[in-house]
């Protein structure tokens, strides 16, 4: 005898269950961020094959998606890329030191993040404002990415 199973509807996913599919699908849309220069151009085209690698490495941006004293977050990578001189390209681990927040911004010279107003330099990352509470001493810098530029080519290891 063939076992029956009940009728009636489908369970339908939980309230927290769409509410989580769908805060993946907007961290997903926000993982490039241009800081600095409003007319910069979008992320560089991926190959047919999608790798996204040239040369030796991983293309994660153009020299001209980073404005000079700005940056540019790749949320994607982890990263921040900025510029603090004309042709000078330096790479930061985008989580916050003082929480492990992600960095949200890049403008007049630092990295920041507005969880709890940690500030760091464009230039080397150093702790130019702490998070609340704390003195620039007490907190870390944001460590540095290792990156290569390859013409106008920014890439990861």
């Amino acid at each position: 005898m063939a076992e029956q199973t009940p009728a009636g509807p489908k369970p339908s996913a939980s309230r927290r269950a769409v509410l989580a599919a769908g805060a993946g699908a907007v961290g997903a849309l926000a993982g490039c961020e241009v800081y600095g220069d409003e007319s910069a151009a979008p992320p560089p085209a991926q190959p047919a094959g999608g790798s996204g690698e040239s040369g030796g490495g991983t293309v994660v941006a153009t020299t001209d998606q980073v404005a000079v004293g700005g940056g540019l977050l790749v949320g994607e990578h982890g990263i921040v890329i900025t510029q603090p001189t004309e042709g000078e390209f330096r790479a930061f681990s985008a989580t916050c030191t003082h929480q492990g927040c992600t960095i949200t911004e890049i403008s007049d010279g630092t990295i920041n993040c507005n969880c709890h107003g940690s500030r760091f330099s464009i230039e080397d990352g150093s702790v130019v404002q702490a998070a609340a509470g704390l003195s620039p001493d007490q907190q870390d810098p944001l460590p540095e990415a290792g990156i290569t530029v390859d013409g106008d080519q920014i890439q990861l290891p």
